[in-house]
């Protein structure tokens, strides 16, 4: 029994054919839906999707914010597996401003049109899905035949006209860059093009023998590798900046006439198509009010896929589209239905579905729902984003014997329900645990671009820049030389007395910025000379050195006997499953190998490495508790006062419903508070403490501690590190840093210390950026309102305490 056997059930629900049979008339029908609670509703439209008897058929869903589209969009394809549902987000990064492109949502919504508009083309292409959301629903899209017509086809083994194409991609409006690394970009090396379409999720890479084209390959935009090969690809131009107001219509019409359209609380989504219509005619008469210097200065710092000059002709009202739909088949889903009539009232088709309870983590409420269930026959489906969770689900059923007949699904929907109706209990992991469950959207390109390139496109002429073979010079940009009869990009690097070294672009792996004491200007070196290599001897000789008295240390701490660590009990699998985030594979694998550690005689010294937000402290968390388990204690040493306080909030919230005690001690603290915290340390009766560097002081005491954890050790001083070098030949010892001092880091590499490094972003991170620009209080609205709007907080950090109060009015103004 598997998610087969369930979609089954719903396929050949007799309600299912109620529906198919309606929307299969030629009249349009209206059909609500009732009773559908949780993702029950994406199991019928994946039963509707799938029926023989609706196999031309497009559907449309529409729902009522940018969110549920995307949860709604990741169930439906974890369900079907298809790869003909598309997510079409609104282009605009700020629902309030209309000029600020998102390039990801660019790609997603160009992605659905072409291959909407290709399906339209060929007789018996597969239907798809459009799930969509009131702010996207409003703009206007490319007439499906001007989009047909704009778009360049190249196939492999075709002879093509190289300076016409290149003409067309200008047209088109892509930028020549000297990398390609995100949508409406192209780059000419010799014989090599490299072209990024919107429309696709990667960049292409063609090879060109003359006028011939030999081959065509995917390519990596972070690695800059090759990658698959392709016999023919569609090169798309920008679907939202490309074309004039003329070739647009509604999105309504642009599908074929054959779509279903699904709606969620019609009227809902009505009135914030109206409240767009107030916000583009506000939007307008600003624009209209900026003077005629001011709007030239931004025309000309327009950057390309990001700035759009529109008209309220761009986009469509709210009364058009409500026409428009009435046109279709409507199958409404909730507890009314609030569409107008089209010529009676809709048909009702009901179902009795219940969303999944809460239990609070409380695996005894669980067990005995389940049973209850189990007891009338209901089959039981466990949803997880993973098979590791369902494996910690079965270990904390195992570890409380109880004995459910449950399917395991690992696949992820949004909301787990019951179905009375098909005797149906579908539960998911992350509403057990309350994890938090994020939606995955595809990015246009990738935020963590390979660190040479990036590099490279962040230095400017007269940067220090070293060479692994050559030492320290300075930067002087790209030039194009020839090499082997061909004409080669590569990286014009000057040296003392005027040297000049070329590097070709494949061994970027061998420069980096130089990163000397911040404001010391470095000695260049010249080539051919050996001071350089000197150098480097000079330093391995010292590091070898430094090394020496270190090892005997680690040698001696792998001698000694500590405490090897229980397996996992069910309490450890309980709050590693409760984590609200998925773990990455780095994190998985980082806790994984903490904990073998632990379970070792000899005591455990390991160095973890990771960005900020990449999971290191739920690591510690984890390595802390698994030292309670055993009845020992564990204490968190920090560099800061803050971090002390944030880190005694951070763990209190993770094991508030377990039974350990969390406390901690800084300089706010009273003399008293911190002689009292310390006693109950002494007694055993504080599991977890946090700290600053206080904790290694000689009046503390512990009765049995099992680990400790560093956080940032490189920012401790001398005699603190002297302390941590005693403290590790005697308890397991873990830290965590997210910029390890080279010392510390040559130890890991070589062996001294054992290392796990976390590369992998959590899902949907968002990077860092770094802009610096002159005051400018349409950005600054731009970005608090961008932020505000999609649940992110704001600092704003002022230079003068005179004028916050001045800064505060402009703010809220």
């Amino acid at each position: 029994m598997n998610l087969e056997v369930l979609l089954k059930e719903y396929a050949n629900d007799g309600r299912c054919f109620q529906i198919v049979d309606g929307i299969s008339l030629s009249k349009p029908r209206h059909i609500h839906l009732a009773g559908l609670q949780g993702s029950a509703a994406a199991f019928v439209i994946t039963a509707v999707f799938n029926h023989p008897s609706a196999s031309q058929l497009n559907h449309l869903v529409i729902l009522r914010d940018a969110e549920e589209a995307a949860y709604f969009h990741n169930t439906l394809e974890n369900l079907t597996s298809a790869l003909d549902i598309f997510y079409f987000p609104s282009s605009f990064k700020n629902k309030k401003n209309y000029r600020l492109l998102n390039s990801s949502h660019v790609m997603l919504r160009t992605e659905a049109l072409t291959k909407i508009a290709t399906a339209a083309a060929i007789a018996g292409v597969n239907k798809k899905i459009i799930i969509t959301h009131p702010e996207a629903l409003f703009e206007k899209v490319v007439l499906q035949k001007t989009l047909s017509a704009n778009i360049i086809s190249i196939k492999q083994a075709e002879t093509i006209d190289v300076n016409d194409i290149l003409s067309r991609f200008v047209d088109y409006g892509f930028e020549r860059t000297d990398f390609v690394y995100e949508p409406g970009q192209f780059a000419v090396r010799g014989g090599i093009l490299d072209i990024y379409s919107f429309g696709n999720e990667k960049p292409y890479r063609i090879e060109l023998f003359g006028n011939e084209v030999d081959s065509i390959r995917l390519f990596d935009p972070e690695s800059q590798l090759s990658e698959r090969k392709l016999l023919q690809v569609n090169i798309i131009p920008n679907v939202e900046t490309q074309f004039e107001t003329g070739d647009r219509v509604s999105l309504l019409e642009f599908l074929p006439e054959n779509t279903v359209v699904w709606t969620e609380d019609w009227q809902f989504i009505k009135e914030k198509i109206i409240q767009q219509e107030e916000d583009l005619e506000l939007f307008l008469s600003i624009a209209k009010d900026i003077p005629a210097d001011k709007k030239q200065l931004a025309d000309d710092d327009t950057e390309i896929n990001e700035r759009y000059n529109i008209t309220e002709n761009d986009f469509v009202k709210a009364t058009v589209l409500e026409d428009k739909i009435k046109e279709r088949n409507i199958i409404e889903i909730g507890k009314k239905a609030f569409f107008p009539a089209i010529s009676r009232l809709p048909s009702t088709i009901n179902f009795n579905t219940k969303e999944q309870p809460s239990f609070n983590r409380q695996f005894d409420l669980l067990i005995k729902n389940l049973k209850e269930y189990e007891a009338k026959k209901y089959n039981i489906y466990l949803f997880a984003d993973n098979p590791k969770q369902l494996e910690r689900l079965h270990v904390i059923f195992t570890d409380l014997k109880a004995e459910i007949n449950v399917v395991p699904i690992p696949t992820s929907i949004h909301h787990g329900f019951i179905d009375d109706d098909l005797m149906v209990v579908c539960y998911t992991d992350h509403q057990i645990f309350q994890r938090y469950h994020k939606y995955k959207v595809k990015q246009a390109f990738s935020k963590n671009k390979a660190l040479t390139l990036k590099m490279l496109r962040e230095l400017q002429p007269g940067d220090y820049v070293t060479h692994i073979d050559h030492g320290v010079g300075v930067y002087s940009g790209l030039q194009k030389i020839e090499a082997n009869g061909k004409m080669q990009e590569a990286v014009r690097i000057q040296y003392k007395d005027g040297d000049l070294l070329y590097v070709n672009i494949s061994s970027l792996h061998k420069i980096g910025k130089y990163s000397g004491k911040e404001g010391s200007i470095p000695k260049m070196n010249k080539l051919g000379s050996d001071v350089w290599n000197k150098l480097k001897e000079k330093t391995k000789k010292q590091v070898k050195d430094i090394a020496t008295d270190l090892i005997k240390l680690y040698a001696e701490r792998k001698s000694q006997e500590g405490f090897a660590f229980s397996p996992d009990n069910y309490m450890q699998t309980e709050l590693e499953a409760s984590f609200i985030y998925e773990d990455t594979p780095d994190q998985g694998k980082a806790t994984e190998d903490v904990k073998r550690d632990m379970e070792k005689p000899s005591p455990m010294d390991r160095l973890v490495c990771g960005d900020v937000g990449f999971g290191k402290t739920e690591i510690a968390i984890r390595a802390a508790f698994k030292s309670c388990c055993d009845g020992k204690q564990a204490a968190i040493l920090v560099p800061t006062t803050i971090l002390a306080y944030q880190h005694f909030k951070t763990f209190g919230e993770r094991l508030k419903d377990f039974p350990v005690t969390v406390d901690y001690i800084n300089r706010f603290k009273s003399s008293k508070e911190k002689k009292e915290t310390l006693q109950k340390v002494a007694e055993g009766k504080i599991d977890i403490i946090i700290g600053t560097h206080s904790l290694l002081g000689k009046d503390v005491k512990f009765k049995d501690l099992g680990i400790m954890i560093i956080d940032e050790e490189q920012k401790f001083g001398v005699a603190a590190k002297e302390k941590l070098k005693q403290l590790r030949t005697t308890v397991d010892s873990l830290t965590l840093t997210a910029t390890p001092i080279p010392r510390t880091l040559q130890f890991s590499l070589m062996g001294a210390r054992d290392l796990s490094i976390i590369n992998t972003p959590p899902p949907n991170r968002q990077p860092i950026q770094t802009e610096v620009m002159v005051f400018n209080e349409d950005a600054i609205r731009d970005i608090i309102y961008y932020e505000t709007e999609r649940g992110g907080q704001v600092f704003f950090i002022h230079n003068r305490v005179k004028g916050l109060q001045e800064m505060k009015g402009l703010i809220q103004g």
